[in-house]
């Protein structure tokens, strides 16, 4: 009997060992998310497991060219995974087939997305769409097929759950995932 108790003694002791270091990691530092749809072709899949990071932007803002998840603004059930391409501040603005960027002072950017989409030219759309503070714009990386920024508006900051960090499966993909440079 004393061994039974004994037994069970270390096996408790496992579990709520193991529920204080993954609890905080899984609620409060990563989060682990699967890609539904083609809207972020050629880059991630339809099934790609990814790895989220959720407490990068606790202490410092989103960039320009991040990979985020964020809570659907028109629905907040449903998490969309896309790339800012605007923000705070800014004024996006969508020209055949171009985005561009002009800062506060009127300065503008036209933004090199040769290093993750094939047809930098395919953004359809004419719009121009000036951010608030806190407001993001987003855009999948397979322009022709996602619905975006240009759809539903700007991401406000409190909506956006993390940063992608690492590709985990396929595991022929595993990677951490780049920023580009622009």
């Amino acid at each position: 009997m004393k061994k039974l108790f004994s037994f069970i003694w270390e096996i408790s002791k496992i579990f709520v060992i193991a529920l204080v270091i993954v609890v905080p990691i899984r609620y409060f530092l990563f989060q682990p998310f699967i890609v539904k749809g083609d809207s972020m072709l050629p880059n991630f899949n339809s099934g790609d497991y990814l790895i989220i990071d959720e407490i990068s932007y606790r202490f410092g803002n989103p960039e320009r060219g991040d990979v985020i998840v964020f809570k659907y603004p028109k629905n907040p059930i449903h998490k969309f995974i896309k790339r800012i391409i605007g923000l705070p501040g800014e004024t996006v603005e969508i020209k055949d087939g171009q985005p561009a960027i002009y800062d506060k002072n009127g300065q503008k950017q036209t933004i090199n997305e040769i290093s993750y989409i094939s047809d930098p030219k395919s953004t359809y759309g004419n719009l121009q769409i000036v951010l608030g503070e806190n407001e993001y714009f987003v855009l999948g990386d397979n322009r022709p097929y996602s619905s975006d920024s240009r759809a539903w508006g700007a991401v406000p900051r409190q909506n956006i759950i993390g940063k992608v960090f690492i590709r985990v499966f396929p595991l022929a993909s595993l990677s951490k995932i780049p920023n580009p440079a622009y």
